[in-house]
């Protein structure tokens, strides 16, 4: 049974310190993606490791953590102007509709999009189904239950 989710709702992501962040739901997109600055891939002791910092200092929960992952990848996304470019990609959880899913998830810089995380296709698939006249479906559920 798919769970009806709405076009734009909150979610947490436990291991990137986040709750209740606006989210929009995009089934034009293939990936998921989360708004970060200054993405930099480092090397530590021959290692590789992607080191980002979340959101941006306009942002109400801009925290100025830094987080460092050394499991990632990178793929080349092409945007919604048709532009291809390279974006590193992690693997972390989201709670949503009182549950705990991994979710693959994009970096990269959207300073000027209203939603800082975008839920695409790969993650809805087999999961949800999306009701564009509803919002907050998750949010909602998360405090009724409390």
């Amino acid at each position: 049974m798919k769970i009806t989710i709405g076009r734009i709702d909150k979610a947490d992501f436990p291991k990137l310190i986040l709750e209740d962040i606006d989210l929009k739901v995009d089934s034009g997109a293939y990936t998921s993606s989360i708004h970060c600055s200054n993405i930099e891939e480092v090397t530590i002791e021959n290692e590789s490791f992607i080191k980002f910092t979340l959101l941006d200092p306009e942002h109400p929960f801009y925290n100025h953590k830094e987080f460092t992952f050394k499991n990632y990848t990178s793929k080349i996304v092409k945007s919604s102007n048709g532009i291809s470019e390279k974006r590193f990609m992690i693997q972390t959880e989201i709670t949503i509709f009182n549950r705990t899913y991994p979710i693959y998830l994009t970096l990269s810089e959207r300073k000027d999009m209203k939603f800082p995380i975008l839920l695409g296709r790969k993650f809805l698939n087999k999961k949800f189904v999306i009701d564009t006249s509803k919002t907050n479906l998750s949010h909602k559920l998360k405090y009724t239950n409390k």
